[in-house]
């Protein structure tokens, strides 16, 4: 390099290349005894490196990569397990709020329910016991299977057994009551008489 290029290299604030460092080389020691290469001989017991290529260091080493491997298929099949059950309860969800909605629109002017109905029905739904009111004449035709209970929005509609076969294909879930005449009374113990209590008893 001329000087000319070195002064504008310090110039722009580039240092110079600082001299190579002269490494002192080893005393030789003279209590060692020369081995087959000219340096000391192994003690007995020492360890002795294994090759990087074989040997048990090798073994360990892919054991450890394959261990590795099998951590993260299954992290990644977990994780996968879990965007795909987030993803179906997602879907059910979507499913069952269009039903819904399919099913109030179905049930519009439908409902039979009679404001003057005294008379209360109960029956189970859910796991827990329902009740609704009815005139005499509809709870007769409700346990003759000629009229059925819907629920919707947290209530519960009296309608024709028709409009309970179309609720039905909506969306099964919301259907709470049908009774089928044929069938034993042991199936609808609440269809029996001794159930069917005053308004102003609390049940």
């Amino acid at each position: 390099m001329s000087d000319s290029l070195r002064d504008q290299l310090l110039g722009l604030g580039f240092k110079s290349a600082p001299a190579p460092e002269r490494k002192s080389k080893p005393k030789p020691n003279p209590n060692a005894r020369p081995g087959r290469h000219g340096g000391r001989k192994p003690e007995a017991g020492a360890p002795q490196r294994q090759d990087k290529r074989g040997g048990q260091r090798a073994g360990r080493t892919r054991e450890d990569i394959d261990l590795a491997k099998a951590y993260a298929i299954r992290a990644q099949k977990e994780k996968d397990e879990r965007i795909e059950a987030e993803r179906r309860r997602q879907e059910e969800a979507r499913q069952r709020r269009e039903a819904r909605a399919k099913l109030a629109q179905l049930l519009q002017g439908k409902a039979l329910n009679a404001e003057d109905a005294d008379i209360a029905r109960h029956f189970e739904y859910g796991g827990k016991i329902k009740r609704i009111y009815v005139t005499a004449a509809q709870l007769k035709a409700l346990n003759a299977g000629e009229l059925g209970v819907v629920q919707l929005n947290g209530r519960y509609l009296l309608v024709a057994a028709s409009v309970l076969d179309e609720a039905e294909a909506v969306f099964a879930p919301a259907v709470a009551l049908r009774v089928d005449p044929g069938a034993p009374a042991g199936d609808d113990p609440y269809a029996d008489p001794k159930y069917q209590v005053p308004d102003d008893l609390v049940w």
